[in-house]
């Protein structure tokens, strides 16, 4: 497996657990609060692997 194949499974693996957080925090705002953003941060962070390179 290649570097970037690795960081891809550990940003899934993030997300995945984002998308876990984001359901148990049902019913408490600032858990739910919180939780999207960390999913937000994740997803920002997988921008580089999906943009051509220059």
């Amino acid at each position: 497996m290649t570097n970037t194949h690795i960081n891809l499974v550990g940003w899934a693996l993030f997300i995945v657990s984002a998308i876990g957080f984001c359901i148990a925090s049902i019913g408490n705002f600032w858990a739910m609060f919180g939780s999207v953003f960390f999913l937000l941060a994740c997803l920002v962070f997988l921008i580089p692997f999906f943009r051509p390179d220059e």
